[in-house]
């Protein structure tokens, strides 16, 4: 068996045959004499003859060949928001070269023909490589719901020494080869602090520790090489721990780290300027300063056509956090900071754009959301104002409650009226319907707490209530305060015409109001104390939707989504609500 000093020699003279002993010092980085004693042992071997690799020693190098390469490419990349809500990031091009072809390129100049793709979000865009390189595709449809573990255990069976890689790396030297000594992960120095994964090693270079953060440090970045021992171990524990829940979130690192002691893998080290990993917008132009003004972007079209502005003052974009129907990202002109809202997949079916626009505009102009800049109907992309240092309205405070209701109480007096109509009854035997779908609904008192929803919304529904344009999605997440104390309802997506106590019985159920606290809120809403007859038809809106969104949670539940509290939030507020207004509906009235 060689010895690491032989290997690397041994692969100098395969690349250089011919090579001066000096010359092979140099490029290896060893002194003359070191050359010259392993110069020896390999001829004596009969490795290496007149300065050139025999077949013999061909056949010594073949343990430590390269096999293969995985490059990961199923991630959104929400980091790099909103370019990735067009295309992934491995697919954008970076000085004039798409980044995950520049890669591929790079392993196989290095030799490293055997190359698997594993896509996921917006998978059908890498198709192409197949053609174009004699690439692998592999689909990895759990990418949404795991992280990027779940990429290696869609190919644990290609696994061996392996290079393992990510589409949106960006090389400036070629840093593959076709013989690797052991399996070993990329590391840069970082001056001073970072929040990087900073590792620890012997004095082998074996890595022993793994910290988040640290301070003059080498850190994790990069590729990372897998050895056959390296491999065959990790496949044991993925298979293992892949269908323990704990192990969702985890990204094959940390499955690594966790059990680092059954691992021999070492620090690689990269001079700077030599890996990069972009991570924002402003870290690839600062790479690439001509990237945006050459970029492909609908988004950024749509930004500038809009705000009148030029591609170059779009900075400082970031993501926000992510709803359930949208990916929004923060940026910021010469002129302020906006928010962009790209819609998500499916939402044209669940979300009646041109309704939400009519909204909008009307909120705009009589000033409860000073936000809104701009919605295209058809599709659903939006510019909002950035709200910033904005806090959230507090339901528990009793002025902001009273402006709560306020606003409210403005929106339905609104003489409009919107296509689109809205029912707490209808909405969750919608919900019903699909969980229906999977089977009977077998949850104790189910059907009892449907009865009483159904028997509360049809007595609500002789009090002749108005109807007119509510939020629907009414609560103190979609009250925000700007700097000045100024409020913006938000968020007009579900907005429709609908009995007015819709918005009153949402913000009572979200907000967890109790007793006292939700019959402040209706004092608030009327400017008065309110009368039998006003209390018990809010009650029944409170009532139902904690059941429409009970319902909800359940089929959510069923398809393998976490709900969490709110289930059971929601369904106390049905459980007490629906029978206290049906008894307020039924009491003899004097």
């Amino acid at each position: 068996m060689i010895t690491r000093n032989e290997f690397e020699t041994l692969c100098a003279i395969r690349q250089n045959p011919g090579a001066t002993q000096r010359e092979l010092a140099d490029a290896l980085g060893v002194s003359l004499g070191t050359v010259n004693n392993v110069h020896r042992s390999l001829t004596k071997a009969k490795l290496i003859e007149e300065g050139r690799i025999t077949a013999r020693g061909l056949k010594e190098l073949r343990p430590y060949k390269v096999e293969n390469a995985v490059i990961m490419a199923a991630g959104l990349s929400s980091r790099f928001a909103p370019i990735s809500y067009e295309r992934p990031k491995g697919l954008l091009k970076v000085r004039g070269e798409v980044l995950i072809e520049r890669q591929i390129e790079q392993l196989m100049e290095a030799g490293v023909n055997e190359i698997v793709v594993v896509v996921g979000y917006k998978c059908e865009l890498f198709f192409y490589l197949e053609e174009k390189y004699g690439v692998q595709i592999v689909v990895n449809h759990e990418y949404a719901s795991k992280n990027n573990h779940s990429t290696l255990m869609r190919v644990r069976e290609m696994l061996g020494n392996t290079y393992i890689c990510s589409s949106d790396d960006y090389f400036t030297t070629n840093p593959f080869e076709q013989y690797v000594w052991k399996a070993y992960y990329s590391a840069e120095f970082s001056e001073g602090p970072t929040r990087e994964w900073c590792m620890e090693t012997d004095r082998k270079g074996r890595i022993e520790k793994v910290t988040v953060g640290g301070e003059n440090a080498w850190y994790m970045t990069g590729h990372a090489y897998f050895d056959k021992a390296f491999s065959d171990r990790f496949v044991e524990i993925l298979e293992a721990e892949y269908d323990d829940p704990r192990t969702a979130d985890k990204l094959w690192e940390e499955l690594y780290i966790e059990h680092i002691d059954e691992f021999d893998m070492e620090i690689k080290e990269y001079e700077p300027d030599v890996i990069f990993e972009f991570d924002s917008l402003d870290e690839l132009r600062d790479f690439d300063p001509l990237f945006l003004e050459n970029v492909d972007s609908s988004i950024f079209d749509n930004i500038v056509a809009v705000l009148g502005c030029d591609k170059s003052e779009i900075r400082d974009v970031y993501p926000l956090k992510q709803g359930l129907t949208n990916l929004s990202c923060h940026f910021t002109t010469d002129d302020g900071e906006y928010v962009y809202r790209h819609p998500g997949v499916g939402t044209e079916q669940m979300i009646d754009r041109s309704a939400e626009v009519q909204a909008l505009n009307l909120a705009k102009s009589i000033g409860i959301d000073k936000t809104f800049v701009f919605e295209n109907a058809k599709t659903g992309w939006k510019i909002s104002k950035f709200i910033k240092n904005c806090r959230e309205l507090d339901p528990r405070d009793d002025a902001q409650l009273a402006e709560a209701m306020q606003v409210a109480h403005k929106l339905h007096g609104q003489n409009v009226s919107l296509d689109r109509h809205f029912d707490y009854l209808q909405e969750g035997l919608k919900y019903e319907k699909l969980l229906l779908k999977k089977g009977p609904i077998n949850v104790p008192g189910y059907e009892e707490l449907k009865a009483q929803a159904e028997k509360a919304r049809a007595y609500a529904a002789q009090d002749n209530a108005p109807e007119c344009l509510t939020h629907n999605d009414f609560f103190n997440l979609n009250l925000l305060y700007d700097e000045e104390g100024n409020l913006s309802l938000i968020d007009w997506e579900y907005a429709g015409m609908s009995d007015y106590a819709s918005d009153y019985g949402t913000f009572v159920v979200t907000c967890m109001l109790n007793d006292e606290e939700a019959d402040r809120a209706l004092e608030h809403y009327f400017g008065r104390t309110p009368t039998l007859e006003e209390r018990r038809h809010n009650y029944a809106f409170v009532g139902l939707a904690g059941w429409c969104w009970y319902v909800w949670s359940l089929q959510k539940e069923s398809e393998g989504d976490y709900v969490g509290e709110w289930l059971y939030t929601y369904y106390r507020y049905a459980k007490k609500y629906l029978p206290k207004a049906i008894e307020l509906y039924e009491q003899p009235q004097e």
